[in-house]
């Protein structure tokens, strides 16, 4: 059986502040902007905080008020920060227009020169960070960052396989990030990926990594095919969406473990509150669900922890483990809670 107990998660990656128009407008309407922070392995380490585990999140922060801001926000969502490391670069930003129906939304980055991206490896103690962790959790955003943080992180997963401790990687690829000299993106995720355990990705990270053809309907074949590549990689996860416009989308999920395949029943959203955070909501969901319960159970919470994010404002998910419970077991009807 999986035991009860308060698990210890940890993340690392870069915090952003995000900038967005309130009501969906357009910068160029604007006259005040909504402020939030964010960033995707931090927004997972939020959202298990809520679901009542031991989070911490690892990162570089401005030796400034912003810093002190962001430091603030995690200690009120209960994560632990003391191993933020702090120097004098800037905090990374980016600028969101929100779409709405059949406008997309547009992102502007601003983080080549921040303080994650200058973060030094050597302010970390991967032994003392990870000492009696149960998870670790790293995407493709942080090693295309920068070629340090691509090495403060090669350098957490090696401690991690040290200390037995389960590893998540959402390889995620954006093309734009990877800007360092001699970064070799296919080359250092298929590095970082082989010493993780869980993989949260579908056919075209596969592609990516391998340069191999597969389509939506091989997942089942690509996924054989990542495990006999990587002989630590446990389950693959796929979470799949389907937009009918920006306002509207259906989401599910596919799961290769075991040598037996399972998927969920599609979720079908209807009015998207905001769009930001919810694939990091998925990840959260995942973990606690992987840590918790059975994989069909653990992909119907990742799948509610997703579609409930949806509905709420700024790149975190807020709710806590009951609430996604209590929407698993009402079939997201969002009734009245009295």
């Amino acid at each position: 059986m999986i035991e009860k107990k308060q698990h210890r998660i940890v993340t690392f990656g870069e915090v952003l502040m995000r900038v967005s128009p309130p009501q969906f407008r357009r910068f160029s309407q604007a006259q005040n902007a909504n402020i939030f922070f964010g960033g995707t392995e931090a927004n997972v380490a939020i959202a298990m905080s809520h679901f009542d585990c031991k989070s911490t999140h690892v990162t570089a922060l401005p030796n400034d008020f912003t810093g002190e801001a962001v430091a603030g926000f995690f200690k009120q969502n209960d994560v632990d920060t003391q191993f933020m490391s702090k120097n004098s670069e800037p905090l990374g930003l980016y600028f969101l227009e929100e779409g709405a129906t059949h406008r997309s939304s547009k992102i502007v980055y601003n983080r080549n020169n921040s303080a994650f991206a200058n973060c030094n490896p050597k302010d970390y103690d991967w032994k003392t960070i990870l000492k009696d962790a149960d998870w670790f959790h790293w995407t493709g955003i942080t090693p295309a960052t920068s070629k340090n943080a691509y090495i403060a992180l090669k350098e957490a997963l090696s401690v991690a396989q040290e200390l037995n401790i389960t590893v998540s990687a959402d390889p995620v690829y954006r093309s734009n990030l990877w800007k360092y000299d001699d970064a070799n993106p296919a080359k250092m995720l298929k590095e970082l990926v082989s010493l993780s355990h869980v993989f949260i990705g579908g056919c075209d990270e596969i592609n990516m990594l391998y340069e191999t053809n597969y389509s939506f309907q091989d997942f089942k074949n690509a996924a054989k095919f990542l495990q006999d590549k990587n002989e630590s990689i446990k389950a693959v996860i796929n979470k799949t969406r389907k937009s009918k416009n920006g306002s509207w989308h259906t989401i599910s999920s596919q799961c290769w473990a075991d040598n037996i395949y399972y998927e969920s029943p599609e979720i079908e959203i209807t009015h998207i509150i905001d769009r930001i955070g919810t694939g990091d909501a998925f990840a959260a969901g995942l973990i606690y669900g992987m840590l918790h319960y059975e994989l069909p159970k653990a992909l119907a919470f990742a799948n509610t922890t997703c579609a409930l994010k949806h509905s709420m404002i700024g790149d975190a998910f807020l709710l806590s483990k009951d609430d996604v419970e209590a929407a698993i077991k009402s079939g997201l009807q969002g009734r009245i809670i009295r």
